[in-house]
């Protein structure tokens, strides 16, 4: 079995695109979706694909030939046919120079970046609402309905240009592992205060928590190489126990938008951080570090805490062993504050080429997996492949990764939605029961980005320049290379530098959509 390796992603998640070409009726009146397969020329869709850390293959298949393109062009007729695929990490630097040469421009592109505005900007794709309203299945338009908040950041002038990715709810919201053994060990219990939290952190870090005899371990993974606010290896908690989450907008008191990073519940957060790093219950590294640097710190056992999303109880954590964990709630600040960073149920986006004649078979694909697997129903119901991601054991279907011949692969890795197609809140039937118990303890705690449309004037000149603001001088706070006052000059030059005028334009957007 081959695991493709490539540069490391600042989020653990992996990263898909893709493209199809086909051809769409022009005549009017209630369209048809394409007839089922009938033995004759299948359709093709070419697509254009990122390479991921944790994609895997096996039998010398590869994204561009594998089980899952196979499937979709001997049972829906529709042949998938990539274009180019590079790692991950060159997507975005690879698609802006195609754009930009005009060459192949794809039919339809699915990815998870920022790059989604800019190919909206282009002018190179399609509005996609009416397509989605004719052409997709009533599952998966009941899924969307589950939160129509999804559309919103693809929106232009009530226009809908990019078809939202679902994912499940509360699907990237942190909770905090942390190595019971090690409590164990100490004779710990779970902490729920900050408190509570700073002593077992220096247990963690002092105590030596795997009984080796030598002082080789730290408390807290945190990927500040991707910011404070992040998939795996988030810091938005600790900012939460003090009022505010970072990167993002927040409603103030007063019910207007305020951005979590110029708050002051901020600096008392860079305060912790820079006072956790100065005592080493956090490593030394962590502006280095990324999502994937930080599990495995965890993983490895080098710290015995990091907050990441639910579904870390499975991948990476799937493959521990000697070692128990759990997820807890996150503890409360010394005012009781508990927020973290809130996710949509999206994640990513669908954008199809104002080129593609037939974009009625992207929707054929993409119904079927929502009215099949997505169901857990039909001839997809144990998986998408058998052999690959389910197999039969004793003559039982069987989705024990332990029980496939071969090894596992996970085949929602291949499709072009990433995932294959998820209903927001099935989640919570299919998810670990304890993991899915601690999320939901703190449902109220999720604090969602209050701005969810497209980027402003301001955003778009700017934002860049106060991106890169932001992370340098939390850095330097948290590093003690600059003092912890540094923050209200960051406040300052902030709003002198755009922030101000953003401020303005995401409440405009506010009392529009209010009114």
């Amino acid at each position: 079995m081959l695991r493709m390796r490539t540069t490391r992603l600042p989020a653990a998640l992996l990263l898909l695109v893709l493209v199809s070409a086909c051809s769409m009726p022009g005549a009017a009146g209630k369209p048809e979706e394409p007839a089922a397969d009938d033995g004759g020329q299948p359709y093709v869709m070419t697509t254009v694909g990122a390479i991921t850390p944790d994609m895997v293959f096996k039998y010398g298949e590869t994204l561009e030939n594998n089980v899952h393109t196979r499937w979709a062009e001997q049972r829906l007729g529709i042949r998938i046919q990539y274009l180019w695929t590079v790692p991950s990490s060159l997507f975005d630097t690879k698609l802006r120079l195609e754009m930009t040469a005009k060459r192949n421009v794809p039919d339809v592109v699915a990815t998870r970046s920022g790059i989604i505005q800019e190919l909206i900007d282009s002018g190179e794709f399609r509005e996609v609402g009416t397509l989605f309203d004719a052409y997709a299945s009533e599952t998966w338009k009941k899924a969307m309905n589950e939160n129509a908040d999804v559309w919103e950041a693809f929106t232009r002038d009530g226009r809908r240009y990019a078809i939202p990715i679902l994912d499940y709810e509360y699907h990237s919201d942190p909770v905090l592992w942390i190595r019971t053994d090690w409590l164990r060990q100490l004779g710990l219990e779970p902490p729920a205060t900050l408190d509570e939290l700073e002593m077992v952190m220096r247990a963690f870090t002092f105590g030596d928590p795997d009984g080796n005899g030598r002082h080789d371990t730290a408390a807290l993974a945190v990927a500040l190489g991707s910011g404070v606010s992040t998939q795996v290896g988030d810091a938005s908690w600790v900012f939460g126990m003090y009022g505010t989450v970072p990167a993002q907008w927040n409603a103030g008191e007063d019910g207007r938008l305020i951005y979590g990073s110029i708050h002051p519940g901020a600096k008392e957060a860079l305060a912790v951080l820079r006072e956790w790093l100065r005592q080493g219950l956090i490593p030394g590294e962590a502006e280095l570090m990324d999502g994937t640097a930080a599990q495995e710190a965890f993983i490895q056992g080098k710290v015995g805490m990091i907050a990441g999303p639910h579904w870390m109880v499975y991948w990476p954590f799937g493959d521990m062993t000697g070692a128990e964990f759990r997820a807890i709630p996150l503890p409360a600040g010394p005012d009781g504050h508990v927020a973290r960073r809130g996710s949509l149920p999206r994640n990513g986006a669908v954008l199809i080429s104002n080129k593609m004649e037939k974009p009625e078979y992207f929707f054929k694909y993409q119904n079927f997996l929502f009215d099949t697997y997505a169901l857990r129903e039909g001839e997809l119901k144990y998986g998408l492949a058998e052999n690959y991601d389910w197999s039969y054991h004793e003559g039982r279907p069987s989705t024990d990764p332990r029980r496939v011949p071969g090894g596992y692969v996970r085949v929602a890795n291949y499709t072009l939605t990433f995932d294959g197609a998820r209903i927001p809140s099935r989640w919570r039937a299919e998810g670990q029961p304890n993991t899915v118990e601690v999320l939901l303890s703190q449902k109220d705690s999720s604090w969602i980005d209050q701005y969810q449309g497209a980027p402003t004037p301001t955003q778009r000149e700017k934002g860049d320049v106060l991106r890169k603001l932001e992370e340098e001088t939390f850095n330097q706070i948290i590093y003690g290379r600059l003092p912890l006052e540094a923050f209200d000059d960051f406040v300052n030059r902030w709003l002198d530098l755009g922030g101000r005028q953003i401020t303005e334009e995401v409440n405009a957007w506010r009392a529009f959509r209010r009114s």
